[in-house]
């Protein structure tokens, strides 16, 4: 499988990033009883991923499966200064929120082998050092009928304990720091796009209205935008005009 054009520790002009954190690949804990790096995980390893990881991943795998995970919900709640925005102007990525009830749709990988121990330093670097997020375990329920049992998986969380975390805000306020925030990884905007098109084709069945509503909300800001920025170049072309 094809990793990612640029690993997020690459990207230039930025600080070197610390050390990454030990692997959540721990035998001191029971499995879905621990979080952090206290996982206790046997191969083979299922990694789930509900925001950049659906479209990439980043690391190689050996096979994925479309489907959710129950008892969470999808919120555009985290900051983020490095692959989607920067210090100045951080962008805003996905979390989880415990929600009762709820379900929360992505993809979920397995890693076999060598794949294993790889996938997880590179998500460590990626999800915990440069992210904020960290690891827990999770019953995931593939959306193929071939499956009948929930499969164990790892997913990364950012909490509100963590320094990048920013909390809930309208869908307009979060539209409007999205169209301006862009990182190591490319605009904000085109995050929010790729995980609203995952859902619209991959999971039509199922309801996020707080992704759409982001969406919707973004989509009817950038003509203002556009019309905004079109009137100053044009203002200071033709001096003149801003006279009349």
């Amino acid at each position: 499988m094809k990793r990612d054009p640029q690993r997020p520790e690459e990207c230039p002009g930025r600080p070197e990033p610390p050390p990454p954190p030990p692997s959540p690949l721990s035998s001191s804990s029971p499995p879905g009883e621990a979080e952090g790096a206290e996982l206790k995980l046997t191969p083979p390893v299922w990694i789930f991923g509900y925001g950049s990881l659906v479209w990439r991943p980043g690391f190689e795998f050996t096979s994925r499966k479309v489907g959710f995970i129950r008892g969470y919900s999808r919120r555009f709640w985290q900051g983020d200064t490095f692959h989607r925005g920067s210090e100045r102007m951080p962008g805003r990525v996905v979390t989880l929120l415990e929600d009762c009830g709820a379900c929360t749709w992505g993809v979920a990988y397995e890693v076999r082998g060598e794949q294993i121990a790889a996938s997880l330093q590179y998500l460590n670097m990626r999800e915990a050092v440069l992210g904020g997020y960290v690891t827990k375990l999770v019953k995931f329920h593939p959306q193929d009928k071939d499956t009948e049992e929930p499969i164990l998986a790892l997913v990364y969380i950012a909490t509100p304990q963590n320094p990048s975390y920013l909390g809930p805000a309208s869908e307009e306020d979060i539209a409007a720091q999205i169209i301006v925030s862009s990182g190591c990884a490319g605009h904000n905007i085109e995050y929010l796009l790729r995980l609203a098109d995952f859902m619209r084709y991959f999971c039509p069945q199922a309801e996020d209205k707080h992704l759409f509503s982001i969406e919707e909300a973004l989509i009817s800001i950038l003509p203002c935008l556009y019309y905004t920025e079109e009137s100053v170049e044009e203002t200071a072309s033709d001096p003149q005009k801003s006279k009349s």
